[in-house]
């Protein structure tokens, strides 16, 4: 099979990645109106400058590349999720309650926070970390604990902010 203008280095490695992250950046700098209202021109050219200093750096396009790819799986499974979920609710009134919503929304998170590390090869030294043995056992030892000790914090945090919280509001207001 001949290769194509879209399998070749040159668009997959440098047109590509540019142009996601000038889009993306154009896109934020609009939103958030840093540079000040009706700035296109000045936006543009601070997406075009990142763009450009993005191409320069190999390593960051090579994890812009890997990222990519698991965005598009990503919104595949999120699509196909939403669809399915769909399917069960009344036309026209698919709402995911606050619950599902908190709870995806810490999923994502939690999913992007996991491909980030393991794009980036974090994902192994984080491991060698909590597993590496020393000769003595302590490093495993150590590390067990204090990731307890931090899922034990987290979920006090998060049972905490239930009824007791609604409770001493409802005492305020009478």
């Amino acid at each position: 099979m001949a290769p194509t203008i879209l399998s070749s280095p040159l668009f997959v490695e440098v047109i590509l990645p540019f142009l996601l992250v000038f889009t993306v950046t154009f896109a934020i700098l609009q939103k958030s109106k840093v540079l000040g209202d009706g700035k296109k021109q000045a936006d543009a050219l601070v997406a075009l400058a990142v763009g450009l200093i993005l191409i320069a750096f190999g390593n960051a396009v090579g994890i812009i590349i890997q990222l990519t790819a698991f965005l598009g799986v990503g919104l595949v499974i999120l699509l196909v999720l939403m669809v399915l979920l769909g399917f069960l609710a009344k036309e026209g009134e698919f709402k995911l309650s606050d619950r599902w919503s908190k709870g995806l929304s810490i999923f994502i998170l939690v999913a992007v926070v996991v491909v980030v590390l393991y794009v980036t090869g974090a994902w192994d030294w984080i491991f060698d970390w909590i597993f590496t043995v020393d000769t003595d056992g302590s490093a495993i030892a150590t590390n067990v604990v204090f990731v307890i000790v931090v899922i034990a914090a987290i979920v006090v945090v998060l049972a905490g902010g239930g009824k007791g919280g609604e409770k001493k509001e409802e005492k305020k207001k009478d």
